[in-house]
Parts: C-alpha cells; structure tokens; sequence
C-alpha cells in the first residue's frame, strides 16, 4: 500500500496478487466521480513469431466481437448505456482493454472486460470479416505518410529486431489467418500471470479484487518467457517515393530501457531538442528560418532497450538544410553544456506535463500499469519529480554525447524524391555513424 499526499487529496494505492499469478492495482480517489479500468496483457507486436505479424493487434478487435455470452451490439449497448467509454489498443509489449465510467458502474465494466478477456467467441464469419477491415486499416495507414515514416523509419533502426515489428502485422500474414491460428495465440498469451488489471477513481480497492477474482479467477497459466533481441550491427536509410507535396522525415538511434539509470536525464534531452515549442529544433527549423511546419524528438523505452525519434515535414528542396541543421543540434548538445535557464526549463516543462497529464482517472490507471510493468513497483509523484530536478547539465551532456556521436543515425523519408535524391539529402547526419 502506498499513500501519496497532495495538496488537498489522498491516494491510496494498493496491490493484489491473486492465486492464479493475475495482479491487480488501484488507486483510490475519493474526491472524483467516476473510474478507469484497464486489463493490460503483456504481449505485443514484439513477441510475435514468423507468420504471427499483427496476430495481437487482430486478437485486440476481435474481443470486442462478442463472446459466448454477448454480442458485439450488447458489448457496446451496455457500456453506452451507463455513458461510459471502452476501447482498447496494441502496442509493442502489451495491449490494453480499458473503460471509462461513473463510479457506481465499475462493477458492470468489470464483468464485460472479464467476459471480454475470457470468453471470446472468435466466431469463423467474424474472423473472415475483421481480416478484411485489418486490411483496410492497413492501407490507411499506408495512405498516412506521416505515420508511416515513423514505421518506415522502425524498419530501418530496428531490422529483424523484434522491436521492428509492425503492431498492425503484414497484410498477407493477416489475410491467411485462421481462427486455429488466432485462438492458439490467445490461448498461449492471455494466461494468468500474462495479466495486469489496474484501476483509479472513486473506487474500493477489496470490492474491486472480489470482482476480478470473481470474473478472472478461472484464468490459469504462467507468465510467458520473452526472449529477448540483439540491436542488428547496422542501420539502414530508407526511403519511399510518393507523389505528395512533402517530405515527411524520421532519424534517431537506439537510446536506453525504461528502467535505465538515465532515465530522467534522457526526458530531459528530449525535451530540449525537440520537446514543444520552445526546443531547439522547433526554434531554429520553424520559428527562426521557417523550413518546416511540425518537427518534434521524442523517446520511446522499453523493457530492455529504447531509441529516440526526431520528425519533420518540409518541403523536398528544405530536406538538405534541415538535415544539416538537425546534424548541429545534435553536435551542440553533447559538446557543450545547457546553461541553468534552459535546464531550468525543461525540468518545469517536465514536471507540469506529468502533473497536468495524471488529473483524470485513466492517465493515472495506465500509470499504474507502467509502473508496475517497467519498474515492478510504483514510482511515487514526489520521486519523479525528485529524479527530474536532480538531472544536471552534465548530465544531459553525457548522455547526449553517448547518443548522438557514438553510434549511427537511422533515417527515413517519404515523399516526392528518390531514394538517391534522400541518400544524399541526409548525408550530414548518415556521415556521423555507419548507417549504409
């Protein structure tokens, strides 16, 4: 149990672990009316074997198209009912199911999640049709270059990492699947111990576990082992060719895990170099010489490895002196140290984004869920924001010189050029590292 005490409010926080391995967190939150639920299982693109691409991504429709209970129509009639919101989504280490409702509904949202979890219909004719509009979402994705740089670009980094899988999976893969196939997966990965239910809001801790042994306790099963990949021995720059009027660019390189010492020095960089509309990419590239109308950095941890991305869409004739531009940023900052009011910045910066992020009832669910996923533990506010103030501009320094000098640049572009014509474009920053 943890308490965490703010200025007017108490949260109490507590952790179950059932008999069956399923582990259960909430937060309780009196002052609110209403709760977030979410059943996190921990498999995602990443664990996905040869001919599985897209396999969680297709199981996470599909629970929400009935089970031997409902029908899809009730799932959704029953939630809309009470005003609520569920939904769900994939990502590369878990996927999530999650609602959103007045508090005196959390005991209905909780037995559909669980019907939802545990009895899924898979239906042969629901197969058949969800394959078809997988595909479609597909090729909207495709159609999106703006997204799909950022998979392009994954691809390119990554390689046959496991890292580099793609969430929505590979259209002919997705077209052969069977419902064997499909429920085999489930079968092997919604297990017991592959389980995480977190809550927050107006909630009681005891009648929410009562409820989820009650709608989960039949689960069994152990965690599933995740091997683990090694980062491939070069990076490659990709690049597609589309009539389009921009040039949607991505580049970065491999960074740190989640639970890495330099966690918070690694927000910290972030934010600097590309974090809002204060950072120095968005500074130099859009406000002072007007090259590009959206260019950000972000990272992206994970259990046991990481990377960070930086993205802008220009013009084609702008890529050249935005690359190089980029290539001095990245220099600056790990040759020379940020002075105390740009530091400064970024802590605040920081701090009131994680603030002002966890004031609802789901941010500070799937906080919960990260914690625990990442760290096995909770990280109190006051230790974050503890970690970030302790951050110094040495530092930052170090680690930026540790990724952005000491190892190759990954680079992806989609738009109206060759893949020549983005070789050459993209030279300053490929020049730095060993990408071919």
């Amino acid at each position: 149990m943890v308490n965490e005490t703010g200025s007017e409010e108490t949260y109490l926080i507590n952790r179950t672990v059932l008999g069956n391995g399923l582990t259960i967190i909430s937060e309780e939150m009196d002052h609110v009316r209403s709760a977030a639920l979410g059943v996190w299982v921990l498999t995602g693109a990443r664990h996905e074997g040869p001919g599985e691409s897209g396999i969680t991504h297709f199981i996470e429709h599909m629970l929400f198209k009935g089970t031997v209970r409902r029908t899809a129509r009730e799932i959704a009639e029953a939630v809309d009912g009470v005003g609520g919101q569920i939904n769900a989504f994939t990502a590369k280490e878990y996927c999530c199911f999650y609602a959103r409702v007045m508090d005196e509904h959390l005991d209905l949202v909780t037995e559909i999640l669980g019907d939802m979890v545990n009895h899924p219909l898979f239906a042969d004719e629901e197969v058949l049709r969800e394959v078809r509009v997988v595909g479609e979402e597909i090729s909207m994705y495709l159609d999106a270059p703006d997204e799909y740089v950022h998979e392009l670009f994954s691809e390119g980094l990554w390689g046959q990492h496991p890292l580099g899988n793609n969430i929505l999976g590979d259209r002919q893969v997705i077209q052969n699947l069977s419902r064997q196939k499909v429920v085999d997966y489930y079968q092997r990965h919604f297990t017991a111990g592959n389980i995480l239910v977190t809550a927050a809001g107006r909630l009681s801790h005891q009648r929410l576990v009562e409820n989820i042994a009650t709608h989960f306790g039949q689960l069994n099963g152990a965690a599933v082992a995740r091997p683990r990949g090694q980062r491939p021995g070069r990076v490659r720059v990709m690049a597609v060719e589309r009539g389009i009027e921009q040039v949607h660019l991505c580049l970065g390189s491999w960074a740190i895990p989640q639970d890495h010492p330099d966690l918070y020095n690694m927000h910290v960089l972030m934010t600097v170099l590309g974090g809002g509309s204060s950072s120095r990419l968005f500074q130099e590239i859009r406000e002072n010489r007007g090259l590009a109308y959206s260019v950000y950095a972000f990272p992206a941890l994970y259990g046991d490895d990481g990377c960070y991305t930086i993205y802008a869409g220009l013009a084609p004739g702008n890529l050249a002196e935005v690359c190089r531009i980029i290539s001095d940023e990245l220099i600056r900052l790990a040759e020379s140290p940020l002075d105390e009011a740009t530091l400064g910045r970024a802590r605040e910066q920081l701090k009131g984004n994680l603030m002002l992020g966890l004031e609802g009832t789901s941010s500070r669910m799937s906080r919960l869920a990260r914690c625990e996923i990442y760290f096995g533990r909770h990280l109190t506010l006051e230790e974050t924001v503890d970690g970030v103030d302790a951050v110094t501009a040495g530092d930052v320094q170090r680690l930026a010189g540790r990724l952005f000098l000491g190892q190759p640049q990954a680079v992806a572009a989609v738009g109206p050029l060759t893949e020549e014509e983005a070789f050459q474009a993209v030279a300053p920053i490929v020049e730095r590292g060993e990408a071919q």
